[in-house]
């Protein structure tokens, strides 16, 4: 089965910077696209940023500039550079990966806190 790791959450303040991990356990990891989304407290979890197997990025419009995704297929792990941090952007951070060819379901992490103070 796929396991996903997230790390590198924490406390920072209003125009901070933060890193975050996903580690991946699975052998194709170069071959497929990953995500990571985000769960603010009493709001839906929403889609925040992209990376596919061609290295192409996507993001959602409130974090365009300030944070970059992306992938070292050596060490099987997703990044999510995370720049100019806002109080909004606290949240909790998960990695995630689509339903693919070989499984019926999406995979997710387990997820890490992301606190941003003004």
């Amino acid at each position: 089965q796929v396991q996903l790791v997230e790390s590198g959450g924490g406390l920072v303040q209003a125009g901070g910077s933060l890193r975050l991990s996903c580690v991946a356990s699975i052998k194709t990891f170069s071959l497929i696209a990953v995500d990571w989304y985000r769960q603010a407290p009493g709001k839906q979890r929403e889609f925040v940023a992209r990376v596919a197997s061609s290295d192409s990025t996507t993001y959602v419009e409130s974090v365009k500039g300030r944070f970059t995704i992306s992938r070292n297929n050596a060490k099987s792990t997703v990044y999510l550079q995370m720049n100019s941090l806002k109080p909004e952007d606290t949240a909790v951070y998960y990695c995630h990966i689509e339903r693919q060819t070989w499984s019926s379901r999406d995979y997710w992490g387990q997820g890490t806190q992301v606190t941003v103070s003004s």
